[in-house]
């Protein structure tokens, strides 16, 4: 494997912003104000699949009997909402990705709905510096299925092998890395992955203040 890296590639949850809680908040009070049930495992069960995939185990599975299409735009919405209020960014996000977008082309691979997506990367300030956007609603299966990021590759115009992916989650983690893209991990804290998926990244790091240009060209 060449170790020229073409573009870089972040998920948002976890990564970028410290929102799964607020994902797992806003849709299990959704659950509960319509009538149907939640369950502790909810939240790991749904970490990583797309939109369609999530709202329809909400629908099947919590119980809701909203199609999961509205349930999809109902929680987006809610999301995008508390967003609007404070953004959840996590501790040098900003500077990572201005400083990583001087030297390479910056992609976002996420699992949120492509509204959340946009609304979050304006709210940072951080549109203008991301080449591409990928939701993995717009892709046939979410994480921990290479689909989001192939397609971010084939966006990108680059070979996904090399690419780097910057993760958090145990699903991220190996969706990456089934695509052929090198990953960098950073673990998340509340839902933290497993020492298997770890041994998989080229590099585990604390948090994104470790994440610098140095960094990368050192690996």
């Amino acid at each position: 494997m060449s170790n020229v890296i073409d573009a870089l590639v972040f998920d948002l949850d976890g990564v970028l912003l410290d929102s799964e809680q607020i994902w797992d908040q806003v849709r299990e009070s959704y659950a509960l104000e319509n009538g149907a049930r939640w369950h502790p495992k909810a939240q790991t069960d749904m970490m990583g699949m797309n939109s369609r995939e999530w709202s329809r185990y909400m629908h099947e599975v919590i119980g809701l009997r909203q199609s999961p299409e509205r349930i999809s735009q109902d929680v987006a919405r809610h999301v995008a909402n508390v967003y609007k209020q404070k953004l959840p960014l996590l501790d040098g996000a900003i500077a990572a990705v201005e400083q990583l977008a001087e030297r390479w082309p910056l992609a976002v691979a996420s699992s949120s709905n492509r509204e959340v997506i946009d609304v979050a990367l304006q709210l940072a300030g951080l549109t203008r510096c991301f080449a591409v956007t990928v939701s993995s609603e717009e892709v046939p299966q979410g994480k921990p299925q290479p689909d989001v990021y192939l397609e971010t590759a084939r966006r990108l115009g680059v070979t996904a092998t090399r690419c780097m992916a910057i993760e958090d989650s145990q699903n991220g983690i190996l969706s990456a890395k089934a695509a052929g893209m090198r990953v960098i991990a950073i673990p998340n804290r509340r839902y933290p992955p497993s020492r298997e998926s770890l041994g998989v990244a080229a590099l585990v790091l604390d948090s994104l203040t470790q994440l610098t240009a140095a960094t990368i060209d050192a690996l």
